[in-house]
């Protein structure tokens, strides 16, 4: 039933072009009926605290608080500075990684889609300027961006996904951290050395490109300066790390009988949508007023970082109502006992299946989103089955993060995005961007693998 129901899926989103989010309400219903759940349960599974409240409820804040930043330190020209400050500081030589840093800090708090906009006239002109094809510093972005979006806190799928599996946030993040920056650059300078050998004609110098349009330009004295930048676009990530930690030295990770003053507060800003709403009235003041913006301005781009996670949103809440039916249904539960029938499953078995569940699906489906929360549904009773590990979720959640990237092709949206921005074919898109996403998949599942038989 769950195959026929993902097929139903692939069919309505690939065949029929129906928006994603309709295609996974629909899908919920059919699945919820198909596994003969009572109709009066039903609504509750799909909408109801288990399926779209389930996500959306504690996330939404997470999610469209972090667009806004996002857009603010855009909109203010620190995103600008973050990147021709690195570039100026690195040089010709070394732009690579410039690029690569700068996208990663800026891709901690910004959507893919967003992230590729905004960056790729900057590093356009860059690359124009310093003589060297567009897509010899675009891999490195690409990776960046992707990396970000696949295992890091507050992006909306990791964040949606470590919710669903009960994994500490604060961990997700470290542990993030470290997946997410090796991947980074294996599939950015790394995989640039082997894609200019095999690919050759991808990386032609062009000085026109037409979907880049013009590069927006900054007069960088009335721009935020550089700390400041930096210091905005990751504050959530700084705030929660740094609670998580003071919670494993003097605490153990858990929440003491008695706690003092400094606990309750620690405890308190350790949540991320409190530490997300700390980080935004910082970012308000930081790049909008000190900037001399009115808050017309602010509210302005606090609109557009809204506007742009917005069908993100959905598709999460969406992947939220599958998940409420598959657990509700008592699916994920079968699904646990089936493969623990010869024992209990080892942590390494159980992120090997989360990850190759994921892949599955986002070869299926296409989109990462879906294909994630899809995943961490049918996981979940299995790690419920598991109980007392609690660094195995997190470990799970990064690994179902790695599978939603892999083998991009042409049913993902961010297919056709890259092919455009880089004025590729469809042979070379395949050739780069299909490569370069199983590239940070796989590596990905590696790390996680190796932290997985270390900590878990």
């Amino acid at each position: 039933m769950l195959i026929v129901s993902i097929l139903i899926l692939l069919l309505l989103i690939a065949k029929f072009k129906l928006n994603t989010f309709v295609s996974l309400i629909i899908t919920a219903f059919i699945l919820a009926l198909l596994l003969g759940m009572k109709p009066m349960s039903i609504p509750d599974a799909v909408l109801g605290s288990q399926g779209v409240g389930n996500i959306l409820g504690p996330n939404s804040v997470i999610f469209i608080f972090g667009g806004m930043i996002g857009r603010l330190v855009a909109d203010a020209g620190g995103s600008y500075r973050i990147a021709k400050t690195l570039i100026d500081w690195f040089g010709v030589k070394r732009l690579q990684w410039a690029v690569l840093i700068a996208s990663f800090i800026i891709g901690i708090s910004m959507i893919f889609g967003v992230g590729m906009v905004l960056l790729i006239p900057i590093v356009f002109a860059v690359a124009i300027e310093s003589g060297v094809p567009l897509l010899y510093l675009g891999v490195s972005m690409t990776a960046a961006l992707s990396s970000a979006q696949g295992f890091l806190p507050p992006q909306p799928a990791p964040t949606a996904v470590a919710s669903a599996l009960g994994a500490n946030i604060g961990m997700m993040l470290i542990f993030g951290l470290i997946v997410s920056i090796i991947t980074a650059v294996v599939a950015g300078p790394l995989f640039t050395k082997l894609a200019q050998k095999y690919a050759p004609d991808a990386f032609q110098f062009k000085t026109e490109i037409a979907a880049v349009g013009p590069v927006k330009e900054y007069d960088l004295k009335t721009t935020p300066n550089f700390g400041l930048s930096v210091l905005t676009s990751v504050f959530p990530l700084i705030f929660m790390i740094i609670a998580t930690i003071y919670k494993l030295i003097y605490t153990g990770g858990v929440t003491p009988k008695n706690p003092t003053l400094l606990d309750q507060i620690i405890e308190f800003a350790a949540n991320p949508a409190v530490a997300m709403t700390i980080a935004l009235i910082f970012a308000i003041f930081t790049m909008g007023i000190w900037q001399h913006k009115s808050m017309t301005e602010v509210s302005k781009s606090l609109n557009a970082g809204m506007t742009s996670v917005a069908g993100i949103l959905l598709i999460v809440g969406g992947g939220g109502a599958l998940r409420g039916v598959l657990v509700t249904s008592g699916l994920s539960d079968k699904i646990a006992s089936t493969f623990q029938s010869g024992g209990a499953m080892s942590p390494i078995a159980i992120v090997l299946f989360a990850w190759a569940v994921a892949a599955i699906l986002r070869i299926s489906v296409g989109s990462a989103t879906v294909a994630g929360m899809t995943a961490a549904g049918i996981v979940t009773g299995i790690l419920a089955a598991n109980p007392g590990n609690t660094l195995l979720p997190v470990f799970v959640a990064l690994a179902i993060g790695a599978g939603s990237l892999i083998a991009s092709h042409v049913n993902d949206a961010g297919f056709w995005i890259f092919k455009e921005f880089f004025d590729l074919t469809v042979k070379q898109t395949f050739q780069i961007w299909t490569v370069l996403e199983t590239i940070i998949s796989v590596t990905g599942l590696i790390i996680i693998l190796i932290l997985t038989a270390v900590f878990a």
